[in-house]
């Protein structure tokens, strides 16, 4: 691909110097010529020159006067005036008023007028292109802080308390009314129900739904930390306060300032870090680790535990003073076995989000298969059906997902027609049983990959049994 030459006009009204300049520079520069101010403007006018080199001395318009007017109509062309030792004095203003990237004097030398023509046409193009990042950031920025808020708006919609997936008459429901009475006021909210039922879920909620919705939301799993780390999390450190703190850090109390920081698992910190979080939350300030100095916050406060509270209290574990700060409203999740109506629609949701996020075809369950979820206790909550639901679409194919597909132990728990997959709506006991059994048969190979020793195990049956039972059903050739 041929690269472009850069433009240089050259401007003097001495016909001779023009074709000497002209000479020198056309091996490296697409040269123009102009005898005076006129025809150079009209050059520039018609063509994408970079450079403009002119002579002082000319007859009605002097070359400073020229390059100031460049200035004004192309202000990007970078300008170099030609002058004389006789007038150097007088044309020093006129060079500032023009903005003149070089001052040339006479007599000039070739290599003298090439290397300052080659410098101010690289000169122009890093200008050009510092102009394009420039438009470029501009643009990213704005593009960014469109898509911030597109999703900022997206979460907002999607944390809508009458967005919440639940059934119609949910025990959510009730939850929901309180969230919404709840989340207008900066009133410290504490969450409980068992792992799995949607704190989180909620805490965003009471953010989202609050005023503080533009500010940010920030959370910490305060059981998964050691005291001085979950201390340095939430209030920060200095550089030095400890080994490996390499630098200062803020915390996310400051982080989450204007905003909602929320606590999750907060009944599983120990005392002694209790009482430092009672202080923060009773003084509204932090003392960063290694620091001296307090810092005011101004936070909501949402925490969530999986324990009793009560019996937390009684047994010296979790401080009263503690429990009475945090709980200024107390919300309780329902665990998923409490509310079977709402499992049908969690399960599609969750199921619509992994194909999307597999990029998979669309799959639909039966209703045997729902009626199995229906009638599993879930002792995972929410994360045990994503779990199940995310296994399925992995190790199973089809348009639909039905009873058999699922792993047995939620099948096993399932009214017999489901666990069938609805193969036995009809026929006598026994035919229903076996149908059943063959069902489960089938699942329990599938699971293991065809292996008959390890479905033979999981079957709490011997190789032996396992083979006469898949002969009794037709499905000795179904599995190698």
């Amino acid at each position: 691909m041929t690269q472009t030459r850069p433009i240089v006009l050259l401007v003097d009204d001495e016909v001779q110097s023009l074709q000497t300049m002209e000479r020198i520079l056309d091996e490296q520069f697409d040269v123009r010529t102009a005898v005076d101010a006129e025809a150079a403007q009209r050059v520039l006018a018609d063509e994408w020159v970079q450079v403009v080199v002119s002579d002082q001395r000319m007859p009605v318009t002097t070359g400073v006067e020229l390059l100031a007017s460049v200035r004004e109509r192309w202000p990007d062309v970078v300008r170099i005036i030609i002058s004389g030792y006789t007038d150097a004095e007088d044309i020093i203003d006129g060079v500032n008023r023009a903005g003149i990237y070089q001052y040339i004097t006479k007599p000039w030398h070739p290599d003298n007028l090439l290397l300052t023509v080659g410098n101010a046409c690289r000169l122009f193009a890093l200008q050009r292109e510092n102009d394009r990042l420039a438009l470029e950031n501009r643009l990213t920025s704005a593009t960014l802080a469109q898509r911030t808020e597109q999703r900022r708006a997206a979460l907002k919609q999607s944390l809508r308390l009458d967005a919440i997936v639940r059934a119609p008459g949910s025990p959510l429901d009730r939850v929901c009314e309180q969230v919404a009475l709840a989340a207008p006021y900066d009133i410290p909210v504490l969450l409980t129900g068992e792992s799995g039922t949607g704190k989180e879920l909620f805490a965003r909620a009471l953010h989202y739904n609050s005023p503080r919705a533009d500010q940010p939301f920030v959370a910490e799993n305060c059981g998964a930390l050691p005291d001085q780390l979950l201390e340095s999390e939430l209030f920060g450190h200095r550089k030095g306060a400890f080994t490996g703190a390499v630098g200062d850090r803020v915390g996310l109390f400051e982080q989450a300032d204007g905003g909602t920081i929320f606590l999750d698992e907060i009944g599983d910190v120990s005392p002694a870090f209790q009482v430092k979080l009672l202080r923060v939350l009773q003084e509204r300030e932090v003392r960063p680790l290694g620091s001296s100095q307090r810092r005011r916050i101004d936070v909501r406060v949402v925490a969530a535990t999986n324990r009793d509270p009560e019996q937390e209290m009684a047994a010296g574990r979790l401080r009263p003073d503690l429990f009475y700060r945090l709980a200024g409203i107390r919300l309780h999740l329902p665990a998923l076995r409490e509310r079977p109506v709402d499992i049908g629609p969690i399960a599609q949701r969750l199921l619509e989000q992994t194909l999307a996020a597999f990029e998979l075809p669309a799959r639909s369950f039966t209703p045997a298969a729902l009626e199995c979820l229906r009638g599993y206790g879930w002792p995972g909550n929410v994360r045990e059906l994503q779990n199940e639901i995310q296994r399925v679409l992995v190790m199973s194919a089809g348009e639909v997902i039905d009873a058999p597909m699922l792993a047995a132990h939620i099948v096993g728990t399932a009214p017999a027609a489901a666990a069938a997959g609805g193969a036995t709506s009809e026929g006598t006991l026994k035919q229903r049983v076996a149908s059943i059994e063959a069902a489960l048969l089938r699942d329990t190979l599938a699971r293991h990959g065809g292996n008959k020793t390890r479905a033979a195990e999981a079957l709490g049956l011997s190789r032996v049994g396992l083979r006469a039972k898949l002969a009794r059903y037709g499905l000795a050739d179904d599995e190698a």
